[in-house]
Formats: C-alpha cells, structure tokens, sequence
C-alpha cells in the first residue's frame, strides 16, 4: 500500500508561470516528507467548491495568487493578524476540517529587505511605483517598520486614495503622502525605491523611471523576478545604485508557508536553488 501523500499547491489564473511548486518539492523531498505541490488553474466560479473539497482531496495547504486573494476571505475560517492587516491572503492552511489564512508577502518582503539585503527601513524615505495588491503588502510592513515616509503613485487614482487613506488610519507614525504622477515620487530623495506594478515583465514595457532622479546612496527594488534584471533595475545599476529583484521575497514568503503547513524549519539554501534553476 502507499502510504499517505499530502497535496499541496497554488491556485489563482493565470498559475502555469508560477516557479513555487519547484522550491517547494525540493524542500519536500529535501525534509523526506511525503508531500506534493501542485498548480491549480481555477476559473472565476470554480473557487468555492474548490474549497470545500480540501479535505476529500488530501490538501493540506495552499498558495493563493492573481485574482483570489482577497476573494477566498468569505470562505475561509479565521485569517492570520498579518492577513487582516492586509486584507488579504496569499497561504491557506487546511486542518481538521478548518481553513485558515495567513499573508506571508510583507514579512517575507521585509525578511530579505532586512536580512540579506542589510537595509533598515526604520527612519528613511521610501518611494513606491503602484498601489494594488502586492504594494499593500509591502507597504503595510514598511510603515510597521517605521519608515519616515512612503510616497506612491499609481495610474489608478481610486487605489492609491484607498491605499493611502488605509495606512494614513493605521500607522500614525509614517508620513504617507500620494503622488499624482511619476515626477512628483521625488525618487531622487529617497532612500528605497520599490516597483511593485507588472511593468517591465515584457521587453516592451518602458523603464517607467527618469535615469536623473537614480542617486548612488539608494536601493532601488523590483518586486519582478523574471526578468531577473528589468530595465530599471539595469538602469539604477549602471547609475551606481544597488539593486535587487523580487526572488528573495518570492523565497522568504515561500519559506514562511513552508513553515506554517508543516511545522518544519523551511530549507532555505534547497529552495532557493530550485529557485535560481527554475529561472535559468
């Protein structure tokens, strides 16, 4: 008889990019745990039942992305501190019939900005290209953080009121200002310019920022990770800024789901390998 294999896996559309099923089989098979991950591609009306057919179909964990992660909320039992927080989440945990949601983004943003990049948030500038999802995650742990300040932009005046009006409530302590178009960020006197919008994933989308506001005291983050250098981050290297990709935060917010299914440390060397091939 085989024994018993635990399911695993990402739901959200489109799910075939995605490089999480081959860090997390790696760390899987790494730990000897007999588990899974696996994709799963669900159409807009598919996701309730999906849900409440977990337990029948042996998944003990899920990864949520793009357009689910606000939208599972209804249908799950409790959500993590960091999830409300947020007001959304990216990890499910299924256990004795109860779901529970987790956020993992900010803090593994936060992990890799602090922890292997050395930068400290606490006191600085930060500028930030966007207002969606993936803005609101980072954003909310910088201010945690105590950053000074947080200027964003974003095309989408509704989100960025919405984003801002939000952190403005929540966190006294930063100052959080909108800007009402790329010129008025003020990147060029800030420590920490952070891209969290789609642009730059094609090699047609344009370099969305002036190479005369990059300075050489800044970090300049693209939450892209394939490409593993976007325009921008090409750009701010050439002008002697320090740059990073979002693979580190891909990695961290891995790793701390990792931990919350399984109860295990996460291997982190292991899965950044599978990482670091699956972009190859």
């Amino acid at each position: 008889m085989t024994p018993f294999k635990k399911i695993y896996g990402l739901i959200g559309h489109p799910v075939s990019h995605s490089l999480s099923p081959l860090m997390h089989n790696a760390a899987f098979s790494h730990l000897k745990i007999n588990a899974e991950y696996k994709l799963f591609p669900l159409k807009e009306g598919e996701l309730e039942a999906f849900l409440k057919g977990l337990s029948r179909n042996n998944i003990f964990g899920l990864n949520v992305t793009v357009p689910y992660k606000e939208k599972v909320i209804p249908f799950l039992d409790n959500i993590s501190y960091e999830a409300k927080l947020i007001a959304a989440v990216n990890t499910i945990k299924a256990v004795s019939g109860k779901i529970e949601g987790f956020n993992t983004d900010g803090s593994g943003f936060l992990k890799h900005l602090t922890e292997d990049i050395g930068f400290n948030p606490e006191g600085r500038n930060i500028a930030v290209i966007g207002a969606g999802g993936a803005s609101r995650a980072v954003t909310v742990y910088l201010s945690k953080a105590i950053s000074k300040s947080i200027s964003i932009y974003d095309i989408d005046k509704n989100k960025l009121s919405s984003l801002a009006s939000y952190l403005k409530a929540n966190f006294k302590q930063t100052a959080i200002r909108t800007a009402s178009s790329l010129k008025e960020l003020a990147i060029d006197s800030c420590d920490l310019l952070i891209n969290t919008t789609p642009v730059g994933m094609k090699e047609s989308d344009p370099c969305l920022v002036d190479a005369k506001s990059i300075h050489k005291g800044m970090l300049v983050y693209d939450l892209i990770y394939n490409p593993v250098e976007t325009k921008l981050l090409k750009m701010a290297k050439d002008k002697g800024a320090k740059v990073s990709n979002g693979l580190g935060m891909l990695l961290y917010q891995g790793m701390i789901a990792f931990e919350i299914w399984t109860g295990q440390k996460a291997p982190k060397e292991i899965m950044f390998k599978a990482l670091r091939e699956g972009l190859r």
